[in-house]
């Protein structure tokens, strides 16, 4: 853990997360999750959920519930379909942007339709500034936003942001799919999380990260980023705490 004046900025190695191995699901969690429960460990500012997830082909999560809860997914690799007991459906790819708001309670399923490989996706929660509103559902393709190589924001509740609508004001998650070398600075905020979804990189003060790898930030100013030999794709959420 590396303190400043300002704060400190707290690593996580990929291979320290907790891990549910079952024949169909390889899933990692950054924080408490399921039967994985540590009272240290249980989020970074409004950030409840950060699990990485691997599913076999033609397997998935069954039609379960959900209530006040924001929850954004984001594929890396291959895709799954999503259905929720609002009629909603659809195939979730990468570039896609998809949130899903829980508000008064849904049920959704998500599966991995294909049989020729695994999806690898993230799936991040946070809670709702407002319990008890009507369940919702939004997705974006930001493919062409992403090719310009910046960071950009996939998902807030800052109304000045253009991105997918969370029901959370304090809250955003910015994305970036960064060439090697490409220098980023890192949204400042009181709870600051960088996920390492692809690749590699350094982050000032804190050093290197690689796939899987996440740093906390608390009150740590805007460090900046940079993406390794082979590139890195980052999931920044940018939170205040009430």
């Amino acid at each position: 853990m590396k303190k400043s004046i300002e704060g400190y900025i707290e690593i996580k190695k990929a291979g320290d997360r907790f891990r549910t191995k079952i024949a169909w699901l390889d899933g990692n969690h950054s924080f408490s999750f399921g039967s994985h429960y540590d009272p240290a460990n249980t989020h970074h500012g409004l950030l409840l959920v950060n699990n990485e997830d691997y599913i076999a082909p033609m397997k998935g999560f069954n039609t379960h519930p959900h209530q006040d809860m924001e929850i954004v997914t984001w594929m890396l690799e291959g895709e799954v379909e999503h259905k929720d007991s609002m009629g909603n459906s659809g195939i979730i790819y990468p570039g896609l942007a998809q949130r899903m708001s829980a508000g008064t309670g849904i049920y959704h399923s998500e599966m991995n339709s294909r049989g020729d490989g695994r999806a690898h996706l993230v799936q991040m929660w946070i809670p709702p500034d407002t319990e008890r509103i009507e369940p919702g559902y939004e997705q974006l393709d930001i493919t062409s936003e992403l090719a310009k190589g910046e960071l950009i924001p996939l998902a807030s509740g800052n109304k000045d942001l253009a991105a997918i609508r969370i029901q959370q004001k304090d809250a955003t998650l910015w994305v970036g799919r960064l060439a090697p070398g490409k220098k980023i600075k890192v949204p400042e905020a009181s709870h600051v999380h960088l996920f390492v979804a692809k690749g590699s990189g350094a982050l000032d003060n804190a050093g290197e990260l690689a796939q899987g790898d996440a740093a906390r930030l608390v009150r740590a100013g805007c460090p900046s980023w940079t993406a390794g030999p082979k590139g890195s794709e980052v999931l920044i959420w940018q939170t205040e705490m009430p």
